[in-house]
């Protein structure tokens, strides 16, 4: 399992730890991402909660943009994590090798653009136009899903990308102002049956809570257990030692939290 380290750039992140404002702080904390564990990093510049303000993409290219330079001295894989076309572009011309898709290729420039580059695509679920305002899901999650990519990769193999997409169950994104008892019960749904993914033979990549509490971390334990390929994680070496135990079949308690992410 190789590991996304995650860097935000925006200051409406509600993860204030993982936020920085400057090339030397990006480097700072890249570096300390990958000391702890992290394989590649994960950087974007506008929050996806329900409550983030809209960034146009003029004002994100300038606020990831110093972020970005410090990223890509560490040398490792960079994804970019937005659903503006523009950015997306300005950050691959500048060095990022994987695009983090965040609109779900929804827009022909979008999925135009990934056709553009040899590059990985990390394609999320998503009901809706942009991680802001996304809409319910009714029945089944994990089938409304595999209907959802069966579509979304039939335009994909159109556009001779297929064999680039990674696969994201969307967690890291809810419906607007969903109540965390509805999120959970709909993560543990969809983490139980992530197995179902693997009809269309392409890796999963999760995005993993931050949040310290139990039931958060039975979610993670859970999504740990099935065997996924990649996962974007904010606290890298927290995650390295849950999956060791899980791997070893003894898991860490889920009471066992860690300060300093509230």
């Amino acid at each position: 399992m190789e590991i996304f380290g995650v860097v935000n750039a925006s200051p409406d992140s509600l993860a204030k730890f993982s936020v920085v404002t400057n090339e030397k702080e990006a480097m700072e904390y890249g570096a300390k991402l990958l000391a702890e564990g992290a394989d590649h990093l994960d950087v974007g510049a506008q929050a996806s909660h329900g409550d983030a303000a809209f960034v146009q993409p003029d004002q994100e290219w300038n606020i990831v943009d110093p972020v970005l330079k410090g990223l890509l001295k560490l040398g490792v894989d960079i994804s970019i994590d937005t659903w503006q076309v523009d950015t997306a572009r300005n950050a691959l011309d500048a060095g990022a090798n994987v695009l983090n898709a965040s609109d779900a290729l929804q827009s022909d420039e979008m999925i135009e653009l990934a056709a553009e580059r040899e590059i990985q695509v990390i394609l999320p679920f998503m009901l809706g136009p942009d991680p802001r305002h996304l809409k319910h899901v009714h029945g089944d999650p994990v089938q409304v899903m595999v209907d959802w990519f069966d579509l979304q990769l039939e335009r994909a193999t159109k556009w001779g990308i297929r064999e680039r997409i990674t696969l994201d169950p969307g967690t890291g994104f809810s419906p607007t102002h969903w109540n965390w008892d509805e999120r959970y019960q709909y993560q543990k749904a969809i983490y139980a049956g992530l197995d179902r993914l693997r009809v269309f033979e392409l890796p999963i990549y999760v995005p993993i809570a931050w949040k310290q509490t139990p039931d958060r971390l039975e979610l993670v334990d859970l999504a740990l257990s099935q065997d996924v390929e990649f996962v974007r994680a904010h606290i890298p070496r927290q995650i390295r030692e849950r999956h060791e135990a899980v791997l070893n079949g003894k898991p860490i308690p889920i009471t066992e939290t860690w300060s300093g992410y509230d």
